[in-house]
């Protein structure tokens, strides 16, 4: 994993580790104290069963993202993932018993006790983290005062951010910007001079940080205040525009040792890519297995409910941008085509859906052809759901960045579909808002997003309204 290998932030990394040995201390304490309160068991036959808990809970719950420290409200769990993750804590003990056949041999009522005592020593725990991180990054010598020089829109996002996050423990005293229309954050953060002026403003006045936005000013304005700085103590941060180049969520990276800024780049390299492949063969193979006879009861109700193919096969863009063939349960009447060869959408109340068909769109089930195009490769289980070719030729004019959702392959389901964006696209701001979420799940994937969405999906499909 990532999260004991990454540079950007080593108090992330150190605060997760030892959250993580806190929540893993707890589960050991409360066994301990089980075992203590049933007299006819005895502390040495749990030993084995302490230490896989405590290294499952370790790994479970320290959570990079939870624990940054630039957001507070996240260094509690709810108590809902609390229960989610002590559960799956607790089958790993369980499931390891099983399979070193010493299950027998430790006591019933100490862990079931154990399993329903857990979740609240889990949650006091949760709020004494919290508290002791709070004390930690507040403390009268940690707190630091802060200027911007150059004031850009992701400096002031960040201003904001040091206003309402107490973990940060940065205080902001002003900023330095040749605009003299500058936005200001609130009303507290002031127009402190130009450029130029924050020279002589540090030398009088020592500050702690000094973060340098690199968009506005021209590098010959911002280069004698960076050598200024060489004669100070103040600790010293760039700050360059999210939007560079007219781009969106550019991030932080590192390539063989070199600071870049990665615009676009796609999740799916070396270990991940196999692991995605894997979970999708897996996930596929066991669906297909179980619902073979709702398999087989459609494709009878299909070919029943009006004449033509049982499969529905159309042209997509997969991966690269490469031209693939998508299956799905034929849900309308097997009518031509027009001589334009214009694919239109399926809409409310639409004529050549079938009565059959209606059902199985609104469940999803004509999807679930598609688990053959995901054995085959062209597809994921999870990902941007594909679009017909004609409507990519003309979205990709109108929707900046539309064509980044081909960097990875085709999903069955996504983000944005459980998240209310399923079905007919009828206006441009539906479509820009779709893209949205599927560019958001290629920055952020993980495989435990992917298991998040296949669990939404499947509670989503039986209530959707928009699948027509």
């Amino acid at each position: 994993m990532s999260f004991y290998t990454d540079k950007r932030n080593h108090h992330t990394t150190l605060l997760g580790l030892a959250i993580g040995a806190a929540y893993a201390l707890a589960i050991i304490l409360t066994l301990e104290i089980c075992v203590a309160l049933y007299q006819w068991a005895e502390f040495a036959t749990f030993n084995f069963v302490a230490a896989v808990a405590g290294v499952t809970g370790f790994i479970v719950f320290s959570d990079l993202r939870r624990y940054a420290v630039d957001n507070a409200s996240l260094m509690t769990h709810r108590f809902g993932t609390i229960v989610r993750l002590w559960i799956g804590t607790f089958f790993v003990v369980v499931l390891s018993l099983y399979l070193t056949k010493t299950a027998a041999d430790f006591s019933r009522v100490v862990m079931i006790m154990w399993l329903v005592a857990t979740p609240f020593t889990l949650t006091l725990t949760s709020l004494l983290c919290r508290w002791w991180a709070l004390r930690m990054y507040t403390a009268k010598g940690e707190l630091r005062t802060a200027i911007f020089v150059g004031f850009s829109e992701d400096a002031q996002r960040l201003a904001e951010s040091f206003q309402t996050s107490k973990m940060l423990g940065i205080t902001p005293v002003g900023f330095f910007d040749n605009r003299q229309g500058t936005q200001r954050v609130g009303s507290e953060l002031p127009r402190l001079g130009s450029l130029m002026d924050a020279i002589g403003w540090i030398e009088r006045n020592p500050v702690d940080v000094v973060f340098v936005g690199l968009v506005h000013a021209r590098s010959s304005d911002i280069a004698p205040v960076v050598d200024a700085l060489h004669d100070s103590v103040a600790s010293v941060y760039f700050v360059p525009d999210s939007k560079l180049f007219g781009l969106g969520h550019m991030q932080y990276g590192e390539m063989a040792g070199t600071p870049v800024l990665v615009a676009y780049e796609t999740p799916f390299i070396g270990v991940a890519r196999l692991l995605k492949r894997f979970a999708d063969v897996v996930i596929s193979l066991l669906i297909l297995l179980i619902l073979s006879p709702v398999l087989l009861a459609i494709a009878i109700g299909v070919k029943l409910s009006s004449p033509g193919p049982v499969v529905f096969r159309q042209m997509r863009y997969g991966v690269g941008g490469q031209k693939i063939v998508v299956s799905k349960f034929r849900s309308m009447r097997n009518d031509p085509l027009p001589q334009n060869g214009e694919v239109r959408q399926a809409t409310v109340g639409d004529a050549r859906v079938t009565p059959f068909g209606r059902f199985l769109r609104k469940t999803s089930l004509d999807e679930l052809p598609q688990f053959f195009n995901v054995l085959e490769g062209s597809m994921s289980i999870v990902g941007p759901r594909p679009h017909a070719v004609q409507h990519n030729e003309l979205y990709r004019k109108q929707v900046k960045g539309y064509m980044l959702r081909h960097k990875v392959k085709p999903g069955i389901t996504g983000w944005a579909q459980i998240n209310g964006l399923r079905g007919e696209t009828d206006t441009l701001d539906k479509m820009q808002r779709r893209i949205e979420y599927d560019l958001y799940y290629i920055r952020n994937w993980s495989l435990a997003l992917d298991f998040k969405i296949i669990l939404y999906t499947v509670l989503v499909v039986f209530k959707d309204r928009n699948a027509y």
